[in-house]
């Protein structure tokens, strides 16, 4: 009985959670005030975990967007890798970094797998265009450590070209440290259940069943390989110029907010003085008249 109320509670968790991204991305701060009053009348631990988590949120974003202006005005390169096993919640993670942010400075790297050229190629070399150049922030959404887990679990690469990467990878990232990035590893960490529970939610989700791949569905079999595998990757590339930072990912808005604060305390950065900006006046002519749009050009209004 315990057990099934724990499971219903998650799943209320999760449905309150696929909402409050949608209220993510449409509020402003004045409309979170509002929210935040309404929320008090309903001091039980969801609400008051909701409450920390927008007023958090909200103010980790401010900063970010404080950090963007100083990368792009300083001329830094910041390359954030985020690894875990699927639906850790890197994704999520990605979405809250991005969210406010100017998409010409701050950019998610999603790569496809290998084409058959791809695959020919030394094999940091499919990343290194995705790199970033001064003035901007790139946001690895699964990264070169493919290779040290899917890629090793599901036997897309031999035991050779595994042990190569791992000789390889160290001095292929302090060599990008020496030229200048930023570089931050972050592996979002889940359990066994935690992991069945959602994708028991994808499956049964129709708006999220995309996110489940045939070699997602494959790694439920094989979580110890994937296991193994992980603590290999660790222990053999955590290295003093690029460390892994463990996010205890299983509630997934304490791990964002975690993630955030960190990624914030790893480049000192301050806020940018601005020029005041000011509208011109609009220039008007006598003889400008508007020509009509044909209605045929218009898209219906069903709403």
């Amino acid at each position: 009985m315990d057990d099934s109320l724990s499971d219903l509670d998650r799943i209320k968790d999760e449905i309150a959670d696929s909402f409050d991204e949608e209220l993510e991305m449409e509020m402003d701060e004045s409309q979170l005030d509002a929210l935040l009053a309404d929320l008090s009348d309903h001091p039980d631990r969801e609400a008051l975990d909701r409450r920390v988590y927008f007023r958090e949120l909200f103010r980790l974003q401010h900063e970010l967007v404080v950090l963007q202006d100083w990368v792009q005005t300083q001329g830094l390169k910041v390359a954030v890798l985020f690894e875990g096993r699927d639906s850790a919640g890197k994704g999520g993670a990605i979405k809250r970094i991005t969210q406010r942010l100017n998409p010409r400075v701050c950019r998610v790297v999603a790569l496809p797998a290998p084409s058959e050229r791809e695959r020919t190629q030394w094999y940091f070399q499919r990343y290194v265009p995705h790199l970033p150049a001064a003035g901007e922030i790139a946001l690895f959404d699964r990264s070169w450590y493919n290779r040290a887990g899917v890629e090793r679990v599901m036997g897309f690469c031999t035991e050779e070209e595994c042990e190569e990467f791992f000789r390889s990878v160290p001095e292929f990232e302090r060599m990008l440290v020496r030229s200048g990035i930023i570089l931050v590893k972050y592996w979002f960490s889940i359990t066994d259940e935690e992991q069945q529970f959602r994708f028991q939610m994808r499956i049964h989700d129709p708006l999220k069943q995309w996110k489940l791949s045939p070699m997602d569905v494959e790694s439920r079999r094989r979580w110890e390989d994937y296991t193994l595998a992980k603590e290999d990757m660790l222990e053999r590339t955590h290295i003093a110029e690029a460390p892994w930072w463990i996010v205890e990912a299983v509630d997934k808005k304490k791990a964002r907010l975690n993630c955030i604060a960190h990624l914030l305390e790893q480049i000192p950065y301050r806020e940018v003085e601005k020029s005041p900006v000011v509208l011109p006046d609009r220039v008007r002519h006598a003889d400008y008249v508007r020509h009509p749009v044909p209605p045929e050009m218009y898209v219906s209004e069903r709403y």
